[in-house]
């Protein structure tokens, strides 16, 4: 037993800590009751990574720490569950940065196409390591009551499509599917596309309806949520890295015993590879069910570096956007982030 020193109890429902209440662990004892929201639902990885959290929490708690895990929609939106954390409605969130962007400008780094490394692996390397991120890019969203203990990616992006794409030409008055961050909209216009933001509870209907012509997000994602059913075509370009936060309200953790962080961030740092190896996996494994689904014939269009080249080409003049109308600092977490990547691939 860790002999758990209890926080503050909840006297309003948007207080910053969890409730506590008697009982819950061996007699006599107060146990913490947290809310743990995520942006994807039973099986997906982000649901998947929250439930292992809560697991490994209550066990070294010794049943004094219930996490309650919310699968997407079980608290409003994406942009819902961005404020609920904010205002310290729920304590922990796995979230998105392109879904903080209108609140944290330099959040949107992780927009950028082509700037993390093209190796899933290295991309988690750097996210690990990163002071830019992990020191610099924490402040800022620690000025908004966010704190990130973490960034993990779910795997490369790619793109499904009702037309094939190929070439940046391949998406002149293409509808985009995006989320809502004003870089990521700069970033498919550079392509020439006409993207949209829209929440994912509204992807599959809209793919199917042709109120936009396509998507990204990692293999295991589009299958999962179906998308591959409703396009003909995906293109494994590796643009990106989908890159998620571990979060909690920043109030709320600082006023935790020092025990109780020391174990959230103990089991933030084992996950970062659990995370890993669970991405990897549902990504091989859904690649393998679309390229094998006789029903839904997806045809799967693979670029070649020099095809990646040209949508590289129109990609990394973003950067210079992302400096002159998004960042608050001139770029410095952007350009410090550029060396520690070009440092690691020496």
């Amino acid at each position: 037993m860790l002999g758990l020193v209890a926080a503050t109890s909840l006297s309003l429902a948007l207080a910053a800590c969890g409730q506590q209440e008697e009982g819950s662990g061996d007699e006599g004892e107060e146990s913490y009751d947290w809310k743990f929201v995520t942006e994807e639902v039973e099986g997906q990885v982000q649901y998947e990574y929250a439930e292992e959290f809560a697991d490994r929490m209550d066990e070294k708690s010794d049943g004094q720490v219930n996490i309650e895990v919310y699968k997407f929609g079980g608290l409003g939106s994406e942009t819902d569950q961005v404020e609920q954390l904010e205002s310290g409605t729920v304590e922990m969130a796995v979230m998105s940065p392109g879904f903080t962007g209108n609140m944290v400008n330099e959040g949107q780094i992780f927009a950028l196409h082509f700037l993390l490394p093209d190796s899933v692996e290295a991309t988690q390397n750097i996210l690990n390591d990163s002071e830019a991120l992990n020191t610099d890019l924490r402040e800022q969203y620690e000025e908004h009551s966010i704190t990130p203990l973490s960034y993990w990616t779910e795997g490369a992006m790619q793109w499904t499509s009702s037309s094939e794409i190929s070439e940046p030409a391949d998406f002149e008055g293409f509808k985009m599917r995006t989320q809502d961050s004003p870089l990521i909209l700069e970033s498919y216009e550079a392509y020439g596309a006409d993207p949209t933001p829209m929440s994912w509870s509204e992807l599959y209907t809209s793919l199917e309806r042709g109120t936009v012509d396509g998507q990204e997000n990692p293999i295991f994602f589009i299958g999962d949520a179906s998308f591959h059913e409703v396009q003909d075509y995906m293109t494994i370009s590796n643009h990106n890295n989908y890159v998620a936060m571990t979060t909690v309200n920043t109030d709320w953790y600082d006023d935790l015993p020092e025990e109780m962080q020391e174990m959230l961030d103990e089991t933030t740092q084992e996950m970062q590879e659990w995370a890993f190896d669970e991405q990897d996996a549902q990504n091989e494994e859904w690649l393998e069910t679309i390229e094998n689904d006789d029903e839904n014939a997806t045809e799967i269009i693979e670029l070649d570096e020099e095809q990646r080249d040209a949508f590289r080409e129109k990609a990394e003049p973003v950067r210079d956007y992302y400096r002159e109308e998004i960042s608050t600092v001139d770029g410095e977490i952007l350009d410090k982030l550029i060396e520690e990547i070009e440092e690691m691939e020496e």
